[in-house]
């Protein structure tokens, strides 16, 4: 087993909130801010923090708008922010592959 792969494995998307996030935005062309919050039990502030870094990174994008007169923040991943998340996967598979020799 090679330590190195582990050190290659993004950061940003390695914290366990975030790859939630990540994980459910591949899956999904958008979400709203509630249907990710109460899909990963995440409260807010805590939901809010992870998105901001992942927005930050440029892996997510958040658009604000209005449905029936009320606010409505929805999530979805960039075309870099899909990128990464294949990569991150792909090098978890090299991982698990690793050890199965």
């Amino acid at each position: 087993m090679n330590p190195e792969t582990f050190l290659q494995l993004d950061r940003v998307i390695h914290e366990k909130g975030r790859l939630a996030i990540m994980s459910s935005l591949a899956a999904s062309a958008e979400l709203s801010f509630t249907e990710l919050r109460d899909t990963l039990g995440m409260t807010d502030g805590n939901l809010t923090t992870h998105v901001r870094a992942l927005q930050q990174e440029g892996y997510v994008s958040v658009t604000k708008s209005y449905r029936d007169k009320r606010p409505l923040t929805t999530c979805s991943l960039t075309a870099g922010g899909r990128k990464a998340f294949m990569t991150y996967i792909d090098l978890l598979e090299k991982i698990v592959r690793q050890n199965k020799k």
